[in-house]
């Protein structure tokens, strides 16, 4: 997971933001499948479906046309962020304490990338994770990719 810059980000919330519409994250993924993916996760407390996703990504589309903050070419994709939802930043981290999350590490910690465990919280710049009765403390800025795991 590659968050977009801090400009793109901005000029995505000036979209999705409005139209009623929370901004859970922005993904920018380069060399992805041969070209550029702009990826931008929405949500609602009623959920998200195709219609939603369509409009924001036509809002969206003529947006970025104008602003052009991306080089070259590549493909907007607009989503619900899903049962196993990305985590982006802190202030989610804190919403999601107490639950089950995957996290993806760069670079890893003592040869371990993966830690899959439960959310215990934050503290500065790093969040604590419990992994099999042992909690781990990791850096903010050394996860690649944080997303809750599905429970049903």
């Amino acid at each position: 997971m590659q968050k977009a810059s801090a400009k793109l980000q901005e000029i995505v919330r000036g979209v999705v933001e409005p139209m009623g519409y929370e901004l859970v994250g922005v993904e920018y993924l380069s060399g992805y499948q041969g070209g550029n993916l702009l990826r931008v996760y929405i949500d609602q407390e009623e959920g998200i479906n195709v219609d939603d996703c369509a409009a924001v990504s036509h809002q969206l589309s003529g947006v970025l046309d104008v602003e052009d903050p991306l080089p070259g070419q590549y493909s907007l994709e607009v989503s619900s962020p899903g049962l196993d939802r990305p985590i982006f930043d802190a202030e989610q981290f804190e919403r999601y304490v107490g639950r089950k999350v995957n996290i993806k590490l760069d670079p890893s910690i003592g040869g371990r990338r993966k830690y899959k465990g439960l959310l215990l919280g934050l503290e500065d710049d790093h969040i604590l994770v419990e992994v099999d009765g042992e909690v781990y403390p990791l850096y903010l800025d050394q996860i690649q990719e944080a997303r809750l795991v599905p429970e049903f």
